[in-house]
């Protein structure tokens, strides 16, 4: 029988009374006593503790590990100063997404979190194409996100030189005699910070951030309504195989030296099709942001029509958005119909619901950049 993995914060989730539920193989809490609703507004007003130690963290050594990685992703990471961390893709030969990843320069090696369900692909996918020169490890450690506008405001307590780094900034720290690694990153949309620690560490950490005031667990629930409203996508539902980084409106994430760089141009999987989409803008959907009207939230797989009763494209993730008061949701429509303040009509029970096409995100970030 098929037995789900489980984070080093099991048992404690447990203990605190979370729900569990199976996401990507592992058994993970998807609330806690407080619900979700409450647990979303937490974050957004003070701070929350999410267990992410399912996400898989990797290691790449060898010679000039950045060049060799420029293979498989299309973003600038020779360009990656050491100490900083950059948003990436990992892309096919059809210009489709295999996976989105962070990518930190930790010096003499690159450290990577990518995505849980897709970690075994894409460890197979890195040793097939950097080769027997490189190294690849999948690290067995925790993973920590402290989000929310009073994250500073705690990690002071806890680990005051982490709190000197901007947004996307990376550093060895101590936390109480615990080594750690620190990234000020997040998928809530707020500042926060991303803690990796060892495995044994891991629930004595997370027990002394719980234990600040400010501090409530969080949920994959809230999780999954904080990364909405802040426009950022979930792989598998709103970037995927079939979508380019063009189409998913991440052209930001192709680095400008791959675009036009020279000898670093191209030089991806895909790259002739992603970058000719980039040129030509002959794309034909594009992923928006919609917004609703009422409270009845568009789930994803709702399909999408025009004022004229065309069919014109599919929601990928929908719920309905405490901060802003209303159903959030984003989706691929045709490109001629993507324009912001168009009226779109999702189709939720037999009912089509208005939704203004809008930009993300949703919220003002409050990502801390000095």
């Amino acid at each position: 029988m098929y037995e789900l993995g489980k984070t080093p914060l099991h048992d404690l989730h447990v203990e605190l009374g979370a729900k569990m539920v199976e996401f990507a193989g592992y058994s993970m809490p998807v609330q806690y006593p407080l619900g979700v609703k409450k647990e979303h507004e937490h974050t957004r007003s003070a701070c929350g503790l999410f267990d992410v130690s399912h996400m898989g963290q990797i290691r790449v050594s060898g010679p000039d590990p950045a060049q060799a990685l420029e293979s498989l992703v299309c973003a600038d990471i020779v360009g990656l100063r050491e100490g900083m961390q950059r948003y990436a893709l990992f892309t096919g030969t059809e210009g489709g997404i295999l996976d989105d990843l962070m990518v930190v320069n930790a010096g003499d090696h690159l450290y990577l979190v990518v995505n849980a369900a897709c970690k075994a692909q894409d460890i197979a996918h890195l040793r097939m194409g950097l080769g027997s020169e490189y190294k690849v490890e999948e690290l067995d450690r925790g993973l920590l996100a402290l989000q929310g506008p009073k994250a500073a405001e705690v990690m002071a307590r806890h680990c005051p030189e982490a709190c000197e780094m901007t947004f996307m900034q990376h550093g060895r720290h101590e936390v109480a005699g615990i080594p750690v690694w620190i990234s000020r990153s997040g998928y809530t949309g707020e500042d926060g910070f991303e803690i990796s620690v060892a495995t044994q560490d891991c629930e004595s950490l997370a027990r002394r951030l719980l234990s600040e005031p400010e501090v409530e667990p969080i949920g994959l629930g809230a999780r999954d309504s904080l990364r909405l409203e802040a426009g950022l996508c979930l792989y598998g539902h709103d970037i995927d195989q079939t979508t380019t980084p063009v189409e998913a409106g991440l052209i930001w994430a192709v680095g400008k030296t791959r675009r036009y760089g020279g000898e670093r141009e191209a030089g991806f999987l895909g790259a002739d099709i992603i970058l000719h989409q980039v040129q030509a803008k002959d794309h034909m959907r594009k992923r928006v942001g919609l917004l609703g009207e009422g409270r009845a939230p568009v789930r994803e797989g709702a399909e999408i029509y025009s004022e004229d009763d065309r069919h014109i494209g599919t929601v990928t993730s929908g719920s309905f958005g405490p901060t802003v008061g209303k159903p959030v949701a984003m989706g691929y429509v045709a490109i001629d119909d993507a324009d912001i303040g168009n009226v779109v009509y999702a189709e939720v029970r037999g009912k089509r619901l208005p939704m203004t096409v809008s930009k993300m995100p949703f919220v003002e970030p409050g990502y801390y950049r000095g």
